[in-house]
């Protein structure tokens, strides 16, 4: 769970970085905010396709939401 609470983290400050409501990115990703807060709370994990879709809406890179180095090209 401790590694999911870092993810969370990393979400929620990249979603504060770009002035976003959990609301605003939960009904991108077709989801509660209730949902979408559990993942920043790092109780449920994205899958990662979710991910994909997150880093997107956030423009950031999985490597940033996982906390680990390196480039990620979407195309």
């Amino acid at each position: 769970m401790e590694i999911a609470r870092a993810i969370g983290e990393n979400i929620k400050a990249a979603r504060r970085s770009k002035g976003l409501t959990q609301s605003a990115i939960a009904e991108k990703l077709l989801m509660t905010q209730q949902q979408y807060s559990r993942f920043e709370n790092g109780v449920f994990e994205l899958n990662y396709e979710q991910i994909l879709q997150l880093c997107k809406l956030l423009d950031v890179t999985p490597n940033e939401i996982y906390g680990i180095g390196g480039e990620y090209d979407f195309n």
